[in-house]
This record gives structure tokens, C-alpha cells and sequence, in this order.
């Protein structure tokens, strides 16, 4: 059965940011059209929405290809991202009840579960799917009480193209052994509503991914 243009366009999102493609890859819309057994009109109008949103990249004349591999790209992602999720859990510590720590306790406890799965396994390709589903909405969740819709759909579209850049085979799928206790050290400091220490925990969680020189300047 074919996919419906919402299916189609989750699972060229999912290839996009779980290493199906190489970055800077070519793709052309009739393939997949043909691998979909859709029209190529419906695979154009899905691809000029994901390049759209930084997944993929367009050029007139010459297509679509995959985002590129960038060291300056990623370090201006995670810059981004720190940015967002920062300011989001300041407005969440601010306004956030009970039911804003039970939602991030919840979301933290899937996240660990699955990290140890990895840390025992060392199985990432067969986890990835859950593990980027996990820690999405873990780090949504530390956000869930800003009342700033816009913030965390603009998240979601640079975790997205982060994950892009740090999924790859050449990066090692870019799985630590200190997530699972630096998860912890934000969710602790967001809970003793400490959000000095929960900025702090966010920028030291994600600097790895920063340039050596800017991250040090």
C-alpha cells in the first residue's frame, strides 16, 4: 500500500535524521517516487518542505541533495540549541507546576532506560528510532512549561538538523558514556528550580559539539 503524503513525509524525515542517507547525498524525486509508487509531484512538494527546514538542500537546475557534513554547521546548530533550550527551561522553572516535574521525570526515566540498553548492547542502529524519539522529548519536556509554542517547534526543527549532523557512521552515531549522568545533572537542577545551574548543566551537556576554539573563547 502506498503512503499517504503525512507518512511519506515522516519516514523521509526519520531517513534523513537516522543515517539511511549520506550526507550530501544526491536524491532525485523520481526514484523515490517510484520506490513509494507515488507521483513525483507529491515527492518534489515533501523534499522542498524538508529543505525547508535545513534537511535537505536545493538548488535550481541541480536538485536536491542531503544537508552537507559541517563541523561549522554543527557548531552553529548546537549553538542554537543551547540558545532555545536555555531560555526555555529559565520561563519553565518560572512557571512550572507539579505536573511540569512529572512530565520530565517521566520523560527522563524513558531516556535512561533506553541509554542503558545502548551502554549494554552497544547496538545503536537497532535503537536509534527509540533513542531519538526518547531524547527529543526529553529535552522538549524540560521546555513544557514555557508557554512558548513557537520555541519548541523551532526546537524540534534544529534538533532535527543537529541529529542529522551527528548521526553518521564517521561520528560514531555520537552516543556518550556521560549522557545518562549529564541528563541527570539538568533534570536535577530544573527540579531544584536552580536555573543558573540548569543552563550551565545544558551548555556543558552539548559543548562537545562545539568548535574547540569558539567553545574555549
Amino acid at each position: 500500500m502506498k503512503p499517504q503524503t503525512p507518512e511519506l513525509m515522516t519516514i523521509l524525515h526519520d531517513r534523513l535524521t537516522m543515517a539511511h542517507y549520506r550526507l550530501g547525498e544526491k536524491l532525485r524525486p523520481a526514484l523515490l517516487a517510484e520506490e513509494f509508487k507515488v507521483s513525483p509531484n507529491t515527492v518534489r512538494e515533501i523534499m522542498l518542505r524538508l529543505s525547508a527546514v535545513g534537511l535537505l538542500e536545493y538548488e535550481d537546475q541541480r536538485g536536491f541533495r542531503v544537508a552537507a557534513s559541517s563541523d561549522q554547521r554543527l557548531h552553529e546548530l548546537t549553538e542554537f540549541r543551547i540558545l532555545l533550550e536555555q531560555q526555555g527551561v529559565t520561563r519553565s522553572i518560572a512557571n512550572g507546576g507539579i505536573e511540569w516535574e512529572a512530565q520530565m521525570t517521566a520523560a527522563h526515566h524513558k531516556l535512561s532506560h533506553i541509554e542503558a540498553r545502548i551502554a549494554r548492547t552497544d547496538d545503536i542502529p537497532a535503537l536509534l528510532r527509540p533513542w531519538n524519539a526518547a531524547e527529543l522529548e526529553y529535552h522538549l519536556s524540560l521546555m513544557g512549561a514555557a508557554e512558548l509554542p513557537i520555541l519548541q517547534q523551532t526546537f524540534r526543527n534544529v534538533y532535527s538538523m543537529f541529529r542529522q549532523q551527528i548521526i553518521t557512521p564517521e561520528r560514531g552515531y555520537s552516543h556518550h558514556g556521560s549522557n545518562v549522568a549529564e541528563h541527570q545533572r539538568i533534570l536535577e537542577a530544573a527540579l531544584d528550580r536552580d536555573a543558573s545551574a540548569c543552563r550551565s548543566a545544558i551548555r556543558d551537556h552539548l559543548s562537545r559539539n562545539l568548535l574547540a576554539n569558539a567553545a574555549a573563547a
